[in-house]
């Protein structure tokens, strides 16, 4: 499926997470994560949104929630307060969340003692950090309901294989779990500060092959972020400019370009969309997080295999999708940046626009809400469909009637390769 990538890095984070670090205690390692009914392994079925893998929680007596399963993040994170309110979740201490971009830290509250279920999976005594304010707004990129964030605790405890064409996970006691070389290639991994390193990438930049060092993020949309900061990496010869998503202290702006190639071991891929941090916003902060860090792979590019995580052992497996791997790399060719609003995220407004784009050139406006694309009501679209409409064919002529200031407005333009 191709989709317009999403910056929620939160290490990565389309966004950068600092991880919530919460030392365990004793009784709560006893009462950590585990599979129910001593089960040798659980598979859970998710959905992709915006690259983004989105499975169904319980915490404590909520109904089912949806949370986005991030290697970025070291710890369970609600990002929607409210539910902490009707659930009773007492915080017994403040802390600051730091991340990537232009704004200051947020605070969150830390609640310990909670339940989390996830399928088979089960964890008691589990401590949630509750964000103060959802500055992220999870929910408008990926056009549904979001309500937190969790990734570390669930990838350090089992060995977690996603299968991105059947969208469904497996979780496998480690010690139930047994490599063979049909489940793909078998590269090693360092985990850093909760975070998973990889160092068998090669980039082809400016006719140069650079080895880079790359933390693997489930919780960016792009295919990948590299960090001009760092070593010999430089922007390349064509770029766009483009806000890139929301850390969790603000906008992260840049630019958006192309790498020829890519190899992950013996595997290429190429003309990859890459994203480009501006330093300010992202590489200072990310240099003084982790020094040795070259940028990040993330979901546009995993989509392209099934892939297994084996913290313990220190390595992941890569295994090729045959029907995405060779997915022509696709960017948006209209310049719209859309977000979802309203009680069922089917109210769509145009967030941000590239200038000089096709739509930026039909007259379109930040805030204008979208109602019809090529005479098609948007109410019973999903925000991928609506993607997926400005990336299909080069040329194609769009006309979108939006309504701007209580009357309606009609744009017309032909979708251009941008990148």
């Amino acid at each position: 499926m191709k989709i317009k990538y999403v910056l929620l890095t939160f290490t990565a984070l389309l966004v950068c997470f600092a991880g919530l670090a919460i030392e365990p205690t004793e009784q709560e390692e006893i009462h950590g994560l585990h599979l129910a009914n001593g089960r040798q392994s659980t598979r859970i079925r998710f959905e992709l949104q915006a690259n983004l893998i989105i499975v169904p929680v319980r915490i404590n007596k909520s109904d089912t929630l949806r949370f986005i399963l991030d290697t970025g993040v070291g710890s369970t994170i609600l990002t929607d307060a409210s539910i902490a309110q009707k659930l009773g979740m007492k915080s017994v201490r403040k802390m600051k969340i730091e991340g990537v971009g232009n704004g200051q830290a947020i605070a969150a509250d830390v609640t310990v003692g909670n339940t989390l279920k996830m399928g088979q999976m089960r964890g008691f005594k589990h401590n949630i950090g509750v964000m103060d304010s959802d500055i992220l707004r999870l929910s408008e990129f990926v056009g549904g309901p979001v309500h937190g964030i969790f990734g570390y605790e669930i990838f350090n405890k089992f060995v977690v294989t996603i299968d991105f064409h059947k969208q469904e996970l497996t979780l496998t006691q480690p010690d139930k779990y047994k490599y063979t070389a049909k489940q793909g290639d078998k590269f090693p991994i360092v985990i850093e500060k909760t975070k998973p390193y990889l160092d068998a990438v090669t980039v082809v930049s400016n006719d140069r092959e650079l080895p880079i060092r790359v933390v693997l993020d489930t919780g960016a949309g792009h295919a990948l972020m590299l960090n001009t900061s760092a070593g010999n990496l430089a922007l390349p010869q064509k770029v766009v400019k483009a806000q890139l998503g929301v850390g969790l202290a603000g906008v992260i702006n840049g630019h958006i370009g192309r790498v020829p190639k890519v190899r992950i071991g013996h595997f290429e891929l190429n003309d990859v969309l890459t994203t480009f941090p501006d330093s300010m916003a992202y590489g200072m902060k990310i240099t003084e997080q982790s020094p040795h860090r070259d940028g990040n792979l993330g979901g546009e590019l995993l989509r392209r295999f099934k892939v297994t995580f084996n913290y313990e052992s220190g390595y992941i497996v890569l295994k090729p999708n045959k029907k995405r791997f060779n997915d022509r790399f696709e960017h948006d060719m209209s310049g719209i940046d859309v977000r979802a609003k309203g009680k069922s995220f089917r109210q769509y407004f145009v967030d941000n626009l590239i200038e000089g784009s096709p739509a930026d050139q039909s007259g379109l406006q930040e805030g204008d809400e979208l109602l019809f694309i090529n005479n098609e009501s948007v109410e019973t679209m999903p925000l991928s469909e609506i993607y997926r409409m400005f990336q299909r064919k080069e040329g194609k002529e769009m006309h979108l009637v939006v309504r701007r200031n209580g009357r309606l407005v009609s744009a017309n333009f032909a979708l251009k390769r941008i990148i």
